[in-house]
């Protein structure tokens, strides 16, 4: 079907389609102008999605050939548990097509990328003024109630 929504790998071929959407995020937490990412950030992390050493890893969401959607996640270690987690770092869909599933669809395919990676704990942050998206993060998973601070070593 045409118009199905597709959850899928990012692949190579993607990034002309992917680069907006990367930038649609960035520009969503203020890091665009001037406070841009820096090429080589982008570029780095466009090469470690398809670097088999990365345990980083990209999904897109795509209808009739279009990308409306991204979700970048990596696995790791934790302090207090035997077995790894997953971190739901970016997720982004496309302005004119949320409220539409795409980000519930994109979630869904990272918790099935951890659930075949033997991996049953997948979390995710995001800023307080995010009213839009905590409408569906408080569908689909649990606040925990954490803050999350930053530091400079």
């Amino acid at each position: 079907m045409p118009d199905t929504l597709i959850v899928r790998p990012l692949a190579p071929s993607d990034f002309d389609a992917w680069q907006p959407l990367w930038d649609g995020y960035n520009a969503f937490y203020g890091r665009a102008g001037e406070t841009a990412l820096a090429p080589a950030i982008t570029a780095s992390t466009w090469a470690r999605f398809f670097d088999p050493e990365e345990p980083v890893f990209a999904l897109v969401a795509e209808r009739a050939g279009q990308l409306l959607g991204l979700s970048h996640y990596l696995f790791h270690r934790s302090t207090t548990r035997l077995d790894r987690v997953c971190y739901l770092q970016d997720l982004f869909t496309a302005p004119a097509q949320r409220g539409l599933g795409v980000g519930r669809a994109l979630i869904g395919g990272v918790s099935e990328a951890a659930r075949q990676a033997g991996i049953d704990r997948v979390y995710w942050h995001t800023h307080a003024s995010n009213a839009a998206g905590r409408q569906l993060y408080d569908k689909v998973g649990k606040h925990g109630g954490f803050i999350v601070y930053t530091g400079t070593p």
